[in-house]
C-alpha cells in the first residue's frame, strides 16, 4: 500500500510540473478578428509563422498606446531586419470608432498590421484589464513577455526581449 501511495504521489508530482511547465509559456487562443479591409482573421495564425511576434493591444483615445506605435514605427524596419519579428497592432476601440482607427492609421502609416477588436473578444480571451498592453510571442507562438502601460524607451526593452527569443 505504502509503495502504491507513493508512486501514486510521484505521478501527480509529475503530472503537477507539466501543467506548471506549460502555464509558464502560453500560447494565443483561437479569436478571429477583423483586418482594416473588414477581412476577417484568425490571431492564432499569427503564432505558427514561425517568427517572434510582437502584439501591442491600443486605442486611439490612448496617447501612450499611440505614443508606443508611432515610436516602434520608427524602428520596425531594424527589428524586422535583425530579428525577423513581425508587429501586430490591435484596435480596442469599440464599433463606433472603427472610421477613427482607420483614419489614425492611414495617417501615420504605420507598416504592421492592423485588426479590430471592437467586441474586446481578444481583450477577454488574454485577460487583461487597460491599453497599452503588449506581449511578445516566441517562434512556436507561446507568450514570453507581457507589459503594460508605456513610457519612453520601453521599445528597447521589448527589443531586448524580442532579441532573446529570436536566436
Amino acid at each position: 500500500m505504502k509503495k502504491l501511495l507513493k508512486t501514486l504521489s510521484i505521478s501527480l508530482f509529475a503530472l503537477s510540473a507539466l501543467f506548471f511547465v506549460s502555464a509558464d509559456a502560453p500560447g494565443l487562443p483561437s479569436v478571429k478578428l477583423k483586418n482594416l479591409k473588414g477581412q476577417s482573421v484568425d490571431i492564432q495564425d499569427f503564432a505558427k509563422s514561425g517568427k517572434p511576434v510582437v502584439i501591442s493591444f491600443w486605442a486611439t483615445w490612448c496617447s501612450p498606446c499611440k505614443k508606443e506605435l508611432n515610436n516602434i514605427a520608427d524602428i520596425y524596419d531594424q527589428w524586422k531586419e535583425d530579428y525577423g519579428v513581425e508587429i501586430i497592432a490591435i484596435s480596442v476601440d469599440d464599433a463606433r470608432n472603427t472610421d477613427k482607427v482607420k483614419s489614425y492609421v492611414n495617417a501615420t502609416q504605420w507598416p504592421f498590421t492592423v485588426l479590430l477588436d471592437p467586441n474586446e473578444d481578444m481583450k477577454r480571451a488574454i485577460n487583461f484589464q487597460t491599453v497599452p498592453y503588449t506581449i511578445l510571442l516566441d517562434k512556436k507562438g507561446n507568450i514570453v513577455y507581457q507589459h503594460n502601460s508605456y513610457v519612453d524607451g520601453d521599445e528597447y526593452i521589448l527589443a531586448d526581449e524580442i532579441k532573446k527569443v529570436a536566436k
